[in-house]
């Protein structure tokens, strides 16, 4: 599995709180470099409220659809140097998401920690699997027909999963089977991500502590 690096020269500034609170397990967190500005708030045990503004519309339509079927509380602000490419924006708003996500998990005490969904939209089927081992690992089965939606490179959207799982520190597996319409296979793998994650983050009365024989995750 390829690794891919941040291409930025400049010291990224970041400004994050943390809410575990029983029942308010929250995190804002903030990153501002050269190449973008991006704000976070996220909210586990949420509602799908969500306030979506990336400056890159079919990017805004995907991160509503994660915080509307995960239940999840989710604002973002961003803005980066789409003017150059929209490479930057992406990858960034994964890393500010993960990062947020690890926050506000917290020990992960009660947690599930796996979690899977399979999710149709009319041709095409996505499956999403995610661990919230600590480890993080990205498998990306995934083929587009085309490479693009109204200029924004649709390859970025693995970028953005490699991020995110980095600094959400998970393992996440994303496989489409089959599929025509890119618009229906991006859609469903971030509904399907929603769903994986519902589960995961959920928590569990029978575990005591963290789910792993280590005791830490």
């Amino acid at each position: 599995m390829k690794t891919m690096k941040k291409s930025n020269n400049s010291t990224p500034r970041r400004a994050s709180r943390t809410l575990n609170t029983r029942g308010q397990r929250q995190a804002i967190v903030e990153r501002n470099t050269t190449e973008s500005q991006i704000r976070i708030a996220l909210a586990l045990d949420g509602t799908g409220t969500r306030r979506i503004h990336t400056t890159i519309p079919f990017l805004d339509h995907m991160l509503d659809l994660l915080a509307k079927h995960g239940f999840f509380d989710l604002t973002i602000r961003a803005k980066g140097d789409t003017h150059i490419d929209d490479h930057h924006t992406v990858e960034d708003i994964g890393i500010v998401l993960g990062e947020a996500l690890k926050q506000a998990l917290g020990k992960k005490e009660g947690v599930r920690r796996f979690g899977t969904a399979w999710v149709p939209l009319d041709e095409t089927l996505a499956q999403v699997t995610v661990d919230l081992s600590g480890r993080p690992y990205l498998v990306y089965n995934v083929k587009l027909p085309h490479r693009r939606i109204k200029g924004l490179d649709l390859y970025l959207f693995e970028d953005f999963f490699q991020a995110l799982s980095t600094h959400a520190g998970m393992n996440l597996h994303v496989n489409v089977p089959y599929g025509r319409n890119p618009h229906h296979i991006l859609e469903s793998i971030f509904k399907a991500l929603a769903k994986a994650l519902d589960q995961a983050v959920s928590v569990d009365p029978r575990v005591s502590g963290v789910l792993s024989t280590k005791g830490s995750l």
